[in-house]
């Protein structure tokens, strides 16, 4: 089932139109429209079916058929790092996502590749393995989160004082992590284990924007089960 959703906002002028293929549970879609909220962008919000992909993605994103996309004044952009940093760069009201020193910017950069290479790419080997391979799995996922929780360590934010490009990226940390963990029934990220990593999800919690981008809880948790289950039952 696809819907629609316009989300409004006084704070950009002109007529842009802006538009954004996603998926509710997706952290890579999530990152998306949680930018465009912070920064007060007007956007369409198009739900896709991943079994059954609309041709209207397809058209927009053919060479991967894959979401999000955002489509601005009918130009596709696809991949949700590529996304962010066209969003920064093209609505330059705060916040600033990107830093205008090239240092920081690389490294922020690094860190969001971190994000998704390592942490989310090996969190999916822990949902989807089982045995000594989920066990190593969990404890490569931990070394990960343990570099991450060393970079946040005595900052306010990854970028520093305020809410930026990392933040974002590593937003899935705030809800949908803890939700898998839950499904999963294993206990990979807590606050005793990573502290500073929860100092930083209560600074989160504090705005607005990121606290209305919440997962419904429990339609998240179905979710999941759900798709463990059908790769149990292919796996068998």
């Amino acid at each position: 089932m696809k819907w629609r959703t316009i989300f409004s906002s006084k704070t950009m002028g002109g007529d842009e139109e802006v538009k954004v293929f996603g998926m509710w549970a997706s952290p890579y879609s999530r990152r998306v429209e949680l930018a465009l909220k912070l920064k007060g962008i007007p956007y369409e919000y198009i739900e896709e079916d991943l079994s059954n992909k609309s041709a209207l993605l397809i058209k927009h994103n053919p060479v991967h058929q894959k979401i999000p996309v955002l489509v601005h004044n009918g130009k596709s952009i696809p991949e949700s790092l590529v996304i962010l940093e066209h969003i920064d760069e093209t609505w330059r009201n705060n916040p600033i996502l990107l830093s205008q020193d090239p240092y920081d910017r690389a490294m922020a950069r690094f860190w969001a590749k971190f994000i998704d290479e390592k942490i989310l790419s090996t969190t999916r080997k822990v949902s989807f393995t089982t045995g000594k391979e989920q066990e190593h799995a969990i404890e490569e996922v931990t070394e990960q989160l343990k570099l991450l929780e060393n970079e946040v360590k005595g900052k306010a934010y990854f970028g520093g004082e305020g809410i930026g490009y990392v933040d974002i990226v590593a937003n899935f940390l705030v809800f949908w992590f803890g939700n898998l963990q839950e499904a999963l029934g294993i206990n990979i990220f807590s606050q005793h284990k990573f502290p500073f990593i929860f100092e930083w999800i209560q600074k989160q919690l504090k705005i607005d924007m990121v606290d209305e981008s919440r997962i419904p809880k429990d339609k998240h948790l179905t979710y999941i089960r759900t798709r463990l289950a059908a790769f149990k039952s292919a796996s068998k």
